[in-house]
């Protein structure tokens, strides 16, 4: 089958096109033909190996598993032994190893039935950016006043709509290039980080891979309220971001504001939970670009440049 591979670390033109097997499901596997697949920031620690300490999970010296991508829509192919909760022909989306290739393996607790009114172009926009929106909301209360760092891109997008939708007033932060994006998925205020600072006080604080120091974010926050930290960019080789995540959860205990720093693992509730709010229209994908299967290094390499607005897909047909 067709596939992007990596054999070593590196910027995006590390990845290429090439053959490989297809896989074989395990009794505990679901064998997916895959229609699309969502760009996120994983794909680009994985492909570079940084923060290096990373590497202890993705591979020492090269990463583990050769073909990237989590983020999937498609169809099922076929199904291990134990598997119950799908069958071939499924219309499917979800969390994959492997997703950008024809054919990716994906344990059934990390699937879910594929909104009926997405394509699978949109339906790959969701399943990592989504389910890390829905945690980082969390219950929000109507008439909170939510703050979105990176509210124009993939997790940032979600979280707006998400916010808004909950009755928050919601204010994005994003570059001029989304600003209107931003508007469009209902934040009542906008401000664009190139031009003016960040000013306010506000209920929630989700900084998404953001670099700003903890002390600046903790001083727009009310005096209860909730900071959740979304990955993080910057810092050193060795640990990156980490070192703020790390600080939040330290200083937590010795505050009345909370400092969250958040890990988001796609299960199916959540998967289902977000299903039933597309279809409801509360909420829709920002596909901002597409790009074909041997256009993945160049899909990494926009993201990182932070070039287009909204999430970036894949597409396999």
């Amino acid at each position: 089958m067709r596939a992007i591979v990596q054999d070593e670390y590196g910027p995006p033109h590390m990845l290429s096109l090439g053959e490989v097997p297809i896989p074989t499901p395990g009794a505990g596997d679901v064998l997916i033909r895959v229609h699309a697949a969502g760009v996120d920031y994983g794909v680009w620690h994985l492909m570079t190996g940084l923060p290096l300490i990373a590497r202890l999970g993705f591979g020492l010296r090269r990463p583990r598993n050769r073909v990237p991508g989590m983020d999937v829509a498609g169809v099922v192919e076929s199904v291990g032994a134990n598997v119950t909760a799908f069958r071939p022909g499924d219309e499917v989306y979800g969390e994959a190893t492997g997703a950008y290739a024809e054919f990716a393996l994906a344990r059934p607790g990390k699937l879910a039935r594929k909104p009926a009114n997405l394509s699978f172009t949109e339906a790959a926009a969701v399943p990592v950016s989504g389910v890390t929106a829905s945690r980082a909301v969390g219950q929000v209360t109507a008439g909170e006043k939510v703050l979105v760092i990176g509210a124009g891109g993939g997790v940032g997008s979600f979280a707006t709509q998400l916010a808004v939708a909950g009755g928050a007033h919601v204010t994005g932060v994003c570059s001029t290039a989304k600003a209107d994006l931003v508007r469009s998925l209902g934040a009542q205020a906008v401000i664009d980080y190139t031009r003016e600072p960040l000013t306010g006080t506000y209920d929630l604080i989700i900084d998404i891979a953001g670099i700003r120091p903890l002390a600046l974010l903790r001083g727009l926050l009310a005096e209860r309220g909730r900071l959740v930290i979304v990955g993080g960019e910057g810092g050193g080789r060795w640990f990156g971001g980490l070192g703020r995540l790390l600080a939040a959860r330290l200083i937590t205990p010795f505050t009345r504001q909370r400092l969250d720093a958040l890990i988001a693992l796609t299960r199916t509730a959540d998967l289902d939970a977000l299903r039933d709010l597309i279809e409801a229209g509360a909420v829709r994908p920002a596909v901002g670009r597409t790009y074909s299967l041997a256009e993945a290094s160049t899909a990494v390499g926009d993201l990182a440049a932070g070039n287009a607005p909204g999430k970036l897909v894949i597409t396999v047909d």
